[in-house]
């Protein structure tokens, strides 16, 4: 007697990628529609996996040309843009071996896809640093300078001293001049090193507009994260400015 769709199915779910090959002989002449399709279906499911391999493969080129450096740091920001909260760098040190998958810019992932890699690249990461610059202190040097302020304090907490930054399109300065930087236009989605720091510094930067919701409820901080949603903007122009306002980004409101 034949095995059930079912059995199959139980079977294709229990082996690793070597035995399912057997499997796809044994049941290749199985002419029942159930069958094919779900041969075609973990075929699909393999096919998508080596793209994503050739896609994170092709993200490592910054890294293999740096390899023969002791640590390569990503470096990325998030949050010069809102006009409330804090803007944070992140900076990770990626084991040279890494083979985290679905890495990118953290704005191409779903939030929950971000939270689910964030949690790997802390947990495998050789080293992790962030940094929080304040909006009052956005308020006193400008958004720029306290991006730069912001990456050099998330270097700064690092574990070990990296020797290369590798940099979402900035130089940062101030840097020791025996750190080599590359700056790399969207660098975010072509280095997995950027990549992780983008997601690391999005999570946590996340996390504190969720907070701050709960302490100063109305704005919509919690979705908005502080940029310039019509429910903000509404509020702002409402109850005024909170603590966490960049007086700079918002005088057209008030």
């Amino acid at each position: 007697m034949s095995k059930s769709i079912r059995e199959i199915q139980q079977e294709f779910s229990q082996v690793d990628d070597c035995e399912r090959k057997v499997l796809y002989e044994q049941y290749a002449d199985d002419p029942r529609a159930g069958v094919t399709a779900l041969i075609a279906k973990y075929k699909k499911q393999e096919e998508k996996l080596a793209a994503e391999i050739a896609r994170i493969e092709a993200m490592k080129s910054y890294e293999n040309k740096y390899r023969d450096a002791a640590f390569i740091c990503g470096i990325d920001e998030v949050g010069r843009g809102p006009l409330a909260g804090p803007v944070v760098a992140g900076a990770v040190i990626l084991p040279k071996d890494s083979q985290i998958l679905y890495l990118n810019d953290s704005k191409k992932l779903t939030e929950k896809r971000r939270e689910e890699l964030y949690a790997v690249i802390m947990r495998e990461a050789v080293a992790v640093g962030i940094g929080i610059v304040s909006p009052a202190r956005i308020d006193e040097i400008n958004i720029l300078q306290a991006t730069y302020e912001a990456m050099r304090e998330a270097v700064g907490k690092l574990c070990v001293e990296p020797n290369v930054l590798l940099n979402d399109a900035v130089t940062i300065p101030m840097i020791p001049p025996h750190i080599v930087q590359v700056p790399i236009i969207k660098g975010d989605a072509k280095s997995v090193s950027i990549a992780a720091a983008s997601i690391v510094a999005k999570v946590t930067r996340d996390r504190l507009m969720t907070e701050y919701e709960e302490v100063l409820p109305g704005y919509g901080f919690a979705s908005n994260k502080g940029y310039g949603s019509s429910e903000h903007i509404a509020a702002l122009k409402k109850y005024g400015p909170t603590p966490i306002h960049r007086r700079s980004f918002i005088h057209n409101f008030i």
